[in-house]
């Protein structure tokens, strides 16, 4: 009998998540989460399914000490690394440029590859290497598989991935819009498909990913046509702390005026702007406590926050012509119901409402909250990037097409 489970490691700088997965009935073995590798006191948080949470602190000096401590946390529940049932490990990889436009077994051309790539992922693509180093130097016998945040969005046309800026120049430094959050756009256009019970080929969606990070997809016949974000995650939606779309000269005005170098106008676009930087919170849910409060500035905070994922819904409607759903995911869009009022109010003549009831339900569950004679359906679906990464794994070293995206 063939193997069926998937390691799924995400690999941060100072930080691993990681599920194990069984993709024979697609249940979920354990999750957890490393945290503070290489500081005074790293943690582990570990809960296999059907147990109790486990946590512990200590020395966690590397990542290769980490992923032993996960190791060590499986063999408990008997899943440990090195049990025969293990299929394949999946890496979460961010950036994969052009090249990577599906998952990919790695081997030494991968790593530098996604190593020449790290100009443009400075922040992600060096812990999503040592992860995958690491991981390959406790299993060198199993396949190892890298998910690229990109690829779902290879398949945009020219017309939509190039910036228009020098041709010579753009394509010397690779500056084009690539997009991010893939997995989780792939996941939710299909789950969004078959909630309506149509095949993905059949069906044209808008996507909203609204986290701390967010963005937005225009999905055609399951393929991703445009989106929101980037040369990197900055471009699109106001987020977090995270600006958004602005005029390209507020930088230069910054650097000539203000006198801030370019790391500092990189952090402040980056980590001091967003809904923390025009209110002091990036939390909705004290955003939203605020505006009950009567604070003016959450609220206005709020409202340039809708302004712009309003520009972007009806942008993705004009691309798509003719749009069967718009569906919330990510912590913001699959619990902030006034952010998915707010966000379709006034859009009647495009066929976009939700029913202030089915709004109001919480669930973990695909759902609609549209009323029923709606033109256009509108979603919450729980995205689960984690499924998304083991699906596309497995289907990989098993040879099978079993994803929406592979190629």
């Amino acid at each position: 009998m063939s193997p069926t489970r998937v390691l799924v490691l995400n690999s941060g700088s100072s930080s691993v998540k990681y599920q194990l997965l069984d993709m024979g009935d697609g249940s979920r073995l354990a999750v957890g989460l490393v945290e503070r590798i290489g500081e005074e006191s790293g943690r582990l948080k570990h809960t296999p399914a059907g147990g109790d949470v486990r946590e512990w602190t200590g020395d966690i000096p590397d990542h290769e000490s980490a992923l032993k401590a996960v190791s060590a946390e499986l063999a408990k529940d008997g899943l440990g690394l090195d049990s025969p049932e293990l299929a394949a490990i999946g890496h979460r990889v961010v950036h994969g440029g052009r090249r990577f436009t599906a998952p990919t077994v790695i081997d030494d051309a991968v790593l530098a590859e996604i190593e020449r790539l790290i100009p443009v992922a400075p922040l992600h693509n060096p812990a999503n290497l040592t992860g995958i180093r690491t991981a390959q130097a406790l299993r060198p016998d199993l396949p190892q598989v890298a998910v690229f945040d990109t690829a779902f969005h290879t398949t945009m046309p020219e017309s939509a991935a190039r910036y228009a800026i020098d041709v010579e120049t753009a394509d010397a430094h690779r500056i084009r819009r690539y997009g991010f959050h893939g997995t989780s756009h792939a996941y939710v256009s299909r789950e969004t498909a078959k909630l309506l019970g149509r095949a993905p080929e059949e069906v044209n969606v808008i996507v909203l990913h609204l986290g701390n990070g967010a963005s937005a997809s225009a999905v055609r016949a399951g393929e991703c046509v445009d989106t929101s974000m980037g040369l990197t995650p900055l471009e699109g939606l106001v987020m977090g702390t995270r600006s958004g779309d602005l005029d390209p000269a507020v930088i230069f005005h910054l650097m000539r005026v203000g006198g801030m170098s370019a790391d500092e106008t990189d952090t402040l676009l980056n980590k001091r702007s967003g809904l923390v930087g025009l209110c002091g919170d990036n939390d909705m849910r004290e955003i939203r406590r605020r505006i009950d409060e009567g604070d003016e500035r959450a609220r206005l905070a709020f409202d340039i926050y809708i302004h712009r994922l309003k520009k972007y819904i009806g942008a993705y409607y004009a691309v798509l012509g003719r749009v069967d759903a718009v569906a919330f995911t990510a912590g913001v869009g699959e619990n902030a119901a006034p952010v998915r009022e707010a966000a379709v109010a006034g859009l009647a003549e495009l066929g976009l409402a939700v029913d202030g009831d089915l709004n109001a339900v919480r669930g973990d569950e695909p759902r609609l909250i549209s009323p029923a004679d709606a033109r256009v359906a509108v979603a919450v679906v729980p995205t689960d990037e984690e499924m998304e990464i083991a699906t596309q794994t497995y289907a990989l070293v098993m040879g099978t097409k079993g994803s929406g995206n592979l190629t």
